[in-house]
């Protein structure tokens, strides 16, 4: 069974629980998947493309949560702490800090990056490798300090 039809086996359940929450965010995800069906013009969509639609909704989550953090709005904070958390539980595991180092340390030494302007090659080998597994922005980040470090 692929990522689509858990999905949709999910929606039944919260329907017949009548879990308001996790139907409406199931139904947010399904309206995404289906937008990006008809962009496609395709009948069923990839688990990679399925994937890649969570994570742009976690990361809008992720973006809502901190402005709503930062604007004191503590019952849009917990909704959206909420829905977050259905929506990671479609994502494979996140790797840990200490894979990504490796997987860092690997791209730097195959790139033959000598600092930091060659912070595109890195990232280009680096990008199809952590896709999904793990924060482009905390990849990027540690690139950036890897390099730094090297031209010290």
């Amino acid at each position: 069974m692929g990522l689509a039809e858990k999905i949709d086996q999910d929606l039944k359940v919260a329907l017949k629980e009548r879990d308001v929450l996790r139907l409406e965010t199931i139904r947010l995800l399904k309206a995404s998947l289906l937008n990006l069906a008809i962009a496609k013009r395709v009948e069923q969509l990839e688990d990679a493309d399925v994937l890649e639609t969570i994570a742009k909704l976690v990361k809008q989550h992720e973006e809502a949560i901190e402005g709503f953090s930062k604007g004191h709005r503590k019952d849009l904070v917990d909704k959206e702490t909420k829905e977050l958390k259905i929506l990671r539980s479609y994502c494979p595991p996140q790797a840990s800090r200490e894979e990504i180092l490796n997987w860092v340390k690997a791209a730097v030494q195959e790139s033959g990056a000598g600092g930091i302007q060659d912070l595109g090659k890195v990232m280009k080998i680096l990008i199809p490798k952590t896709k999904g597994k793990a924060d482009g922005k905390l990849v990027n980040e540690m690139v950036r300090q890897m390099l730094e470090d090297q031209t010290r």
